[in-house]
Order: C-alpha cells, then sequence, then structure tokens
C-alpha cells in the first residue's frame, strides 16, 4: 500500500496541476447572438480605462437622443493584446472625448462590443488610437457569422 500512495499523489497532482493550465482555455465566451450585427458610431466622454484581462472595458458617457447622460461600457480584447499595440493604462484618460465604432449588445443595455469591425478616435485630434483588422469591412470577426449575411 506504501508503493500506491506515492503513485497516486503523484498523479494527483499532474491533474490539477492539467485542470489549471486548461481551465482557462474553456473559460472564454463567445459571443454568437449577443450583439448587433451592424455597427454604429457613438461619441462621448471617457469617466475610465478598465486596463484588465480577459477583457479592456471604457467607460463613458453618451448624451442620448433626449438629451440625457447614459453611462455605457465598450468592451475591447484584453491588456495583453491591446499592449501590443501600444496601449496602455493611460491610453485613455478621463475627460478624453472620443468616438467609436461597434456593435451593441441586443439586450438594449449600455454595453457595446469592440473586438469586430470597431474602431476608437480621440474626437478632438482625430487620432486613431485602435481599430480591429476588418474595420470598415463587412468581413466578420467569426466565419459562423458570414453565414447570416
Amino acid at each position: 500500500m506504501e508503493e500506491v500512495y506515492p503513485i497516486m499523489k503523484t498523479f494527483s497532482m499532474l491533474l490539477v496541476a492539467a485542470f489549471l493550465f486548461i481551465a482557462p482555455v474553456f473559460a472564454h465566451h463567445g459571443d454568437a447572438g449577443r450583439y448587433e450585427d451592424n455597427v454604429v458610431v457613438m461619441s462621448g466622454t471617457v469617466v475610465e480605462l478598465q486596463f484588465t484581462d480577459p477583457h479592456a472595458v471604457i467607460v463613458l458617457d453618451v448624451v442620448d437622443d433626449k438629451g440625457q447622460t447614459v453611462r455605457w461600457q465598450a468592451e475591447l480584447g484584453g491588456r495583453g493584446a491591446l499592449s501590443r499595440t501600444g496601449w496602455t493604462k493611460n491610453t485613455l484618460k478621463p475627460g478624453d472625448k472620443i468616438t467609436m465604432t461597434g456593435r451593441k449588445v441586443k439586450s438594449g443595455a449600455p454595453y457595446m462590443n469592440l473586438t469586430d469591425r470597431s474602431n476608437v478616435v480621440l474626437s478632438d485630434s482625430g487620432k486613431e488610437l485602435f481599430k480591429t483588422d476588418n474595420y470598415g469591412t463587412e468581413v466578420r470577426k467569426r466565419p459562423a457569422a458570414q453565414l447570416n449575411q
């Protein structure tokens, strides 16, 4: 029995290590059906940039058609991916005026996705801070979305 215990202990530790390595792969979610297919353009004032993983979030105030200020959130890729394009936690600062193109969530909540056919521009200078590879095209990020055209 003493010989079995080290083998079981080693197997258990390998199993835990494998789970810790594989779990993040399954943790990511798809957005099938969550967002409108058409992109919209929206301008607002940055409240905060949450420079985090798995998704960074721009929090901004947008004035709606009725003149009311609505607090929106816009989801980007993660901190790692944004860092590789030159973004830092200081790329957007509170008070910055931005214009962004993205897809609104279907539920009607003030939430937007900026990972497909999207961009972010500083409104005052026109400087483009972010652009997806497929911005300005009708090519969807996910091939399955192509079927619904």
